[in-house]
């Protein structure tokens, strides 16, 4: 069964779309099954309880209903994005 991510960002279109796609790209490569939902930072509390996996591109400080949290910066920027991506993969695995 394929792992749920929720992905979200600000509005919940540009940089989830990049992260999104990036993870998804990864975890295949990785041989992980994963399905990624992209949504508004401000949703995430009413959303992420069906998940397996929470990332955000923006300042989380809300509860997550103890689904693990993985910032999602590191995925736009460049700066530990290898890191990032191998945290997500141990979480999923």
């Amino acid at each position: 069964m394929a792992k749920r991510i929720l992905v979200a960002c600000g509005n919940g279109i540009a940089t989830s779309t990049v992260v999104a796609t990036k993870i998804r790209n990864y975890l295949t490569e990785n041989g992980i099954d994963a399905e990624t939902t992209q949504t508004k930072l401000m949703e995430v509390p009413g959303k992420v309880s069906n998940y397996d996996l929470l990332v955000t591109t923006g300042q989380f400080g809300g509860d997550a209903h103890g689904v693990p949290y993985v910032p999602g910066m590191p995925l736009l920027t460049g700066i530990d994005e290898e890191k990032t991506l191998e945290r997500i993969k141990e979480i999923l695995s």
